[in-house]
């Protein structure tokens, strides 16, 4: 008789410290900020790329649950959800995801188990093909364990509520759960540390080439992490190289060659966007393209010399009529100030100026002719150009508005090639970045800081420049 209450007591306690975990995650003292923002993001193709305990799979587990008992605090919930857990192998399905998940469980929610090996009343050392979990809004909900190494076809079938990827799966079973979720409309995350280089997973989701508005993703490092020790997390860090730090800290992509723009932070350097002043506005920097893209960047300065790239234009195959009407259309949305003759004053590649067998007219004069006054002696020289946006990114003096996607784009992938020359791919909005940025006064600090009425009357001066009073 004892040893039977002393079983149930047992099964009570493990009952009570599951219940307690789930309703205890995130709140109180330590709470993890990026999971929650990863929680509270309802785009439908999420992604964490995170270090090693920098907490991404627990968000991932979480998330898994709260959905598939339909208590998700941030999502409209369902009944009777069907969702996979993908993992890499049974065995790591078993070690993590399955492992992470059944820690949020309680025994009563869980009407059934169908188990691959192992014991029903030993689930944590059996690996589980299928979860029945009850759904506080009625009905059964099941969370299907899946794992890579069965192959793609194995994927095949089902209609999902959702899909969890445990570190990045092959790209073929990655595209077949995206059709699985297709008649649902599901949601699809995924939590891994980037140790493959770069990958489908690096194109499709930390660059979006396709440009998806429902692509988000987030980095978690050791320091975003609250209940990490920080005494053993400088030890680690002081025993680890920079390459190891990179991935397993940090959670970034690796390839064989850097990044050149290796100082840009995409959550320091893209801010949200706000009404630029009139004042700060400078001009417009153009890279002609007819096959290739047409990059355009709006620019304005503020009083402490930061940068503001506030708008952009970027196409390809077409013609400088249809680029010059683009770009009036975004100062008029702007209210961007012009020229005495009603022209836009615009920086632009040297080479502008060359006449084709095509046209008895430059670049250059198309503008000039559709409103564009372009001016073309620019400064080229590529490596120190690279120098001086680097210097920027490191002072953090250049700030970028979202709407600029395919300038963030090109910085996150522009990287060194062969003998320290940058690899020539991806680079037209990066070209005209530095001729504005060459454009740039270099200016000495100055020997004592301005009075007021000074820097009053250095705005005032700037003001009325800007208008073209003197």
């Amino acid at each position: 008789m004892n040893e039977i209450v002393y079983k149930l007591l047992q099964i009570e306690g493990e009952q009570n410290r599951r219940k307690s975990k789930l309703l205890s995650y995130n709140t109180g003292d330590k709470v993890h900020k990026k999971q929650m923002d990863f929680h509270k993001c309802l785009k439908n193709n999420r992604w964490v790329f995170g270090g090693n305990r920098s907490g991404k799979t627990e968000c991932g587990a979480v998330e898994s649950v709260w959905l598939a008992r339909g208590i998700h605090p941030y999502r409209e919930n369902r009944k009777n959800v069907f969702g996979w857990v993908v993992s890499l192998s049974q065995q790591v399905q078993r070690d993590v995801a399955q492992k992470k998940i059944l820690s949020y469980l309680s025994p009563d929610d869980i009407v059934n188990v169908v188990m691959l090996s192992g014991r029903k009343d030993s689930l944590s050392s059996g690996v589980i093909d299928q979860l029945f979990i009850k759904n506080e809004l009625g009905g059964v909900s099941v969370i299907g364990f899946k794992s890579c190494d069965q192959g793609r076809e194995k994927f095949q079938g089902a209609s999902l509520d959702f899909v969890w990827f445990d570190e990045e799966p092959p790209q073929d079973v990655y595209e077949e759960c995206k059709m699985r979720l297709l008649d649902r409309c599901g949601t699809m995350f995924g939590t891994m540390t980037p140790l493959k280089g770069l990958t489908y997973i690096y194109d499709e989701i930390y660059m979006n080439c396709n440009h998806s508005s429902e692509v988000w993703y987030e980095f978690m490092e050791w320091a975003d992490n609250p209940y990490l020790n920080a005494h053993e997390v400088k030890k680690l860090t002081d025993s680890l190289s920079k390459d190891s730090l990179d991935s397993r800290r940090y959670g970034r992509f690796k390839a064989g060659s850097g990044a050149v723009y290796s100082e840009f932070d995409e959550n320091v350097h893209v801010i949200q966007p706000f009404e630029v002043p009139y004042d700060w506005q400078e001009c417009i920097s153009i890279d002609p393209g007819l096959n290739n893209p047409l990059a355009c960047h709006f620019y304005a300065v503020d009083y402490d010399g930061n940068v503001y790239v506030i708008a952009e234009h970027y196409e390809a195959e077409r013609t400088i009529e249809y680029h010059a009407e683009k770009i009036r259309q975004i100062a008029d949305k702007l209210g961007w100030h012009r020229r005495s003759d009603g022209r836009i004053e615009a920086l632009i590649d040297s080479a502008a100026n060359q006449k084709t067998l095509a046209s008895t007219r430059s670049v250059t004069e198309l503008f000039f002719e559709h409103g564009i006054a372009c001016n073309p002696n620019v400064n080229k020289e590529k490596f120190a150009g690279i120098n001086r946006v680097k210097e920027y990114f490191a002072g953090n003096k250049i700030k970028i508005f979202p709407c600029c996607q395919n300038l963030i784009r090109e910085i996150k992938g522009y990287r060194w090639g062969a003998g320290d020359v940058p690899v020539k791919k991806d680079d037209h909005a990066l070209d005209e970045l530095r001729y504005f940025i060459m454009k740039r006064p270099y200016k000495k600090p100055p020997q004592q800081e301005l009075t007021a009425v000074q820097k009053d009357k250095a705005k005032l001066i700037r003001k009325i420049r800007s208008k073209g009073g003197i």
